[in-house]
Order: structure tokens, then C-alpha cells, then sequence
């Protein structure tokens, strides 16, 4: 059987060569994403932004700091999960990605969804929580609709549950938005009690990011 290692280094390599679309123009290095691969929790985002783009790792910036602190608020670490993006090349002047731009990087979403197999999505944002919804098939309203409601869908292989919630950076520009997301990180960390199986030892959360 191949490694999940091996998986995610060809994976790795086919964004660095992407010219798919026209972001690999504007780019000076991909930002395919970082973390455990047996993780139990992905964190999906939008695109990468400017600090993003100059040091090829996500959410690196203003907004992954207050990322960090969410993800320690909770008791996890960077290292604990996997953390990507959408689009792994940043748009020029932080703009939207466009819809071809995403479907063209789409399909490495979603090997990486298969690679990983997280038993939970965590959405970053409008951009990142339509389109996975739409990969699994569930109906986007808004994210003051969507935003901590907890839903289950199937993505390539995998059977996952999707916590939408607010992306770092708006929380930077709107303050009132940090306490929401706060209640949702915090929501994401009573999840895992919901899964255990019958018969089995009651057991922490990074026990549960721990297992393969």
C-alpha cells in the first residue's frame, strides 16, 4: 500500500508544477498546505495572501496567528491538523478566486480530502464553505446562515462532517465576528464526543486527532 506520505509528496509536486490556471502567473511560490496527514481535522480556506505567497506555507499572516490562537484556545497545536486552502496560488491584490480558477484546483482538494480522511472539515469563510459544500452536496445559503451548524456529507471517499465558520481575517476587520468564531472553535473541540463507538475507552481530543 502507499504511504499517505508518498501521496501527498506527489501531490505536492503536481501543485508546484500547476499551470492550470492563470494564478501561477502572479505566483512566487504554491501553498499546497501543512500538517498531519493523520489528523482527524482539516482546516480549509480561501486562497493565500501576500505573506502566504512569499513563504509557500498557509495562513502564515495576521489571520494565522489568530488561527493559532483559536486552534490553542481549544488546546491543539498547527502540528495537530492539516491546514489548506482552496486555491494554492494567491490572486493578485488578495482579490476573490475566480469560479475556473477554483475548478481548476479542485481536483487537488480533494486528493487531499482522500489522502487525509479527516472525520471532520472545518470551512474558513464564504468562499471555502460553498465550495465544499457543493463537493458534498449540501445547499449554501450564507455564512450567517450556515456558520456553526454542524452537517454530514461525502467527499471523494470520505465520510466527513463540515463545521462552516468565519474566516481569521474578518474577525480582524470586524472584532464582533472573533466571539462567533470563538463559539464555534469551541464547538469543534466537543465534536469528537459524539464519536466515539460503542464500547470503546473515553478518550481526549488529541488522542482522537492521534489516531490513523
Amino acid at each position: 500500500m502507499v504511504s499517505k506520505e508518498t501521496l501527498w509528496k506527489k501531490v505536492a509536486e503536481e501543485i508546484s508544477r500547476c499551470r492550470k490556471c492563470r494564478l501561477h502567473k502572479h505566483r512566487k511560490n504554491p501553498v499546497p498546505g501543512e500538517g498531519s496527514l493523520n489528523t482527524k481535522i482539516m482546516f480549509i480556506g480561501e486562497a493565500p495572501g501576500a505573506k502566504e505567497d512569499e513563504e509557500g506555507r498557509p495562513f502564515v499572516g495576521a489571520a494565522g496567528k489568530l488561527l493559532t490562537i483559536l486552534l490553542e484556545s481549544i488546546g491543539l497545536r498547527r502540528e495537530n491538523v492539516f491546514i489548506t486552502n482552496v486555491v494554492k496560488c494567491r490572486p493578485p491584490h488578495n482579490r476573490d478566486p475566480l469560479d475556473d480558477e477554483i475548478n481548476s484546483c479542485l481536483p487537488y482538494l480533494i486528493e487531499q480530502i482522500n489522502i487525509v480522511k479527516p472525520k471532520i472539515i472545518v470551512t474558513l469563510g464564504r468562499i471555502s464553505t460553498k465550495t465544499v459544500f457543493q463537493l458534498g452536496n449540501l445547499p449554501f445559503k450564507s455564512m450567517s446562515k450556515d456558520r456553526g451548524v454542524i452537517r454530514e456529507a461525502k467527499i471523494g471517499e470520505v465520510e466527513v462532517k463540515i463545521l462552516p465558520t468565519y474566516h481569521p481575517a474578518a474577525a480582524l476587520y470586524n472584532p464582533k465576528l472573533r466571539s462567533k468564531i470563538e463559539s464555534d472553535f469551541k464547538a469543534l473541540a466537543k465534536i469528537y464526543k459524539n464519536m466515539e463507538e460503542s464500547g470503546r475507552k473515553k478518550y481526549t481530543l488529541l488522542d482522537f486527532l492521534r489516531e490513523s
